[in-house]
């Protein structure tokens, strides 16, 4: 009995310091690269994606449906308390409320920010009855500085069941983005090339 009970111990132990020296040496992404319209890469795996349904634009524009080039880190993680668990991630994370947006009004001070609801100007909604915003990673466009007109509420958050195009965010399955998130962290970098394979 003595025997199983240290067998057992010892057991416990090797699983615990397995978990830690897991969690102190596990690599954060340092790159998501969008390599075509339908696809990122990461470290030499490829996952589907979508980006703005009238592609990318080396002059984004507020509206315009393209997806911006460039580098771009990302900020934070809000996802929906009512459907998920806070996920496990690098990133802060933030539970979004029914009174949550995002400001697309360029002539508005509070333009590409996030805002509380009820707001007079132009926004979007970050509650929705859809599933698209149960995980929103807000990417760093045009937000340091901001300049009005050239575009906002640029997301990485979850692909539409139908598979249409974004209106200038990247949109990954949400198994697929569930599972990179633990390694996704403030120092992250979304990549988007100007010259994309088709």
């Amino acid at each position: 009995m003595q025997n199983i009970c240290k067998l057992w111990r010892l057991r416990v132990c090797i699983v615990l310091w397995l978990a830690r020296f897991y969690a102190n040496h596990m690599q954060f992404i340092a790159e998501i690269t969008v390599i075509s319209p339908s696809e990122i890469e990461v470290e030499g795996k490829r996952y589907a994606c979508r980006i703005g349904r009238a592609g990318i634009a080396t002059d984004k524009r507020e509206g315009d449906l393209k997806t911006p080039v460039g580098r771009f880190l990302l900020r934070h993680c809000y996802y929906r308390p009512d459907r998920m668990p806070a996920p496990e991630t690098g990133l802060a994370t933030i539970a979004l409320a029914p009174d949550d947006g995002w400001c697309d009004d360029a002539a508005h001070p509070l333009y590409n920010q996030h805002v509380k609801l009820p707001f007079a100007a132009s926004h979007e909604k970050l509650w929705r009855e859809d599933d698209v915003y149960d995980l929103i990673i807000p990417m760093g466009y045009n937000d340091d500085p901001i300049t009005p007109g050239l575009g906002s509420a640029i997301f990485m958050h979850l692909m539409r069941e139908d598979g249409v195009g974004t209106e200038g965010c990247v949109a990954l399955k949400r198994s697929d983005l569930l599972a990179l998130l633990p390694r996704l962290n403030a120092a992250t970098q979304v990549i988007v090339p100007a010259l994309l394979k088709a």
